[in-house]
């Protein structure tokens, strides 16, 4: 009787064993597709969206499209704020948040090669 409970036991442990790995390799396959879990995700930052390629096959982003990417962004979150000066900085452009005052808020950086936001400050 006692080693039926334990033959059962250990049977569904193997079995939840089994299903736990499995499920982790099936997850991560979605969320890498989605994009979920990495940095900022696709829907939380405004990102060069890669349709094939490589990035650093990709022409750098632009002053202007660099504001267009800050202004999405800052409109989206509260659209009494301004984009102030850009100033480039080698690897990324510097963005100047304003307030309707123009009254400095944040500082944000744009990635020239990916278009990622960085916090500066």
């Amino acid at each position: 009787m006692k080693t039926k409970r334990i033959g059962k036991s250990l049977v569904l442990g193997v079995v939840f064993l089994f299903i736990a790995v499995v499920t982790q390799f099936v997850w991560t396959d979605l969320a890498a597709a989605c994009g979920w879990g990495q940095s900022g995700g696709g829907d939380y930052v405004p990102q060069r969206r890669d349709n094939g390629g490589f990035l650093a096959q990709k022409s750098a982003v632009t002053e202007a499209q660099a504001r267009d990417i800050v202004t999405s962004y800052v409109k989206r979150l509260n659209p009494d704020l301004e984009i102030g000066k850009i100033k480039d900085n080698g690897g990324f452009y510097e963005v100047e948040i304003l307030s309707a005052d123009s009254e400095l808020v944040q500082l944000l950086g744009v990635d020239k090669r990916s278009g990622r936001l960085l916090l500066l400050n």
